[in-house]
């Protein structure tokens, strides 16, 4: 497989174990072409003078925070912040459990790159994948 389709997801918090020799292998797979996301962003460690160290290409919104925007206006504006960031440093962005049409609104308005979460399906088996993809109009974003 060619390593540009790999995507490999590292939480937060596995970052900060051992950072010097996590950023040095994270690298490493950089170079082969692997592509690096930081996932679960906003729930665990986030601390913006390491950020600039990590050879990230994406970056996940943590479900905690998708979860109460846009009733809560500290969580919105922190989901702003995390879109804007990702945008500067040019890496993608994914927001995590999307359940509601007001969320998928609000993050299409503020040029989230992709949504995952239950508002589009529940996770599903290969063989059921096929059927939702044969049978379903899936929802636009």
């Amino acid at each position: 497989m060619d390593p540009k389709y790999i995507e490999l997801e590292i939480t937060e918090s596995m970052l900060s174990e051992n950072f010097p020799d996590t950023v040095k292998k994270l690298f490493e797979l950089k170079e082969l072409g692997i592509n690096i996301t930081i996932d679960d962003f906003g729930r665990g460690y986030s601390s913006l003078y390491r950020l600039e160290s990590i050879p990230f290409s994406r970056i996940k919104i943590d479900k905690s925070i998708v979860d109460e925007v846009p009733v809560k206006e500290k969580k919105t504006v922190i989901a702003k912040a995390i879109v804007s960031l990702a945008k500067t440093l040019m890496a993608e962005i994914t927001a995590e459990g999307v359940e509601t049409k007001e969320q998928v609104d609000f993050l299409k308005n503020i040029a989230c790159d992709e949504i995952q979460g239950y508002y589009f399906s529940r996770p599903l088996s290969a063989e059921a994948l096929e059927e939702f993809l044969r049978k379903e109009v899936p929802r636009t974003f």
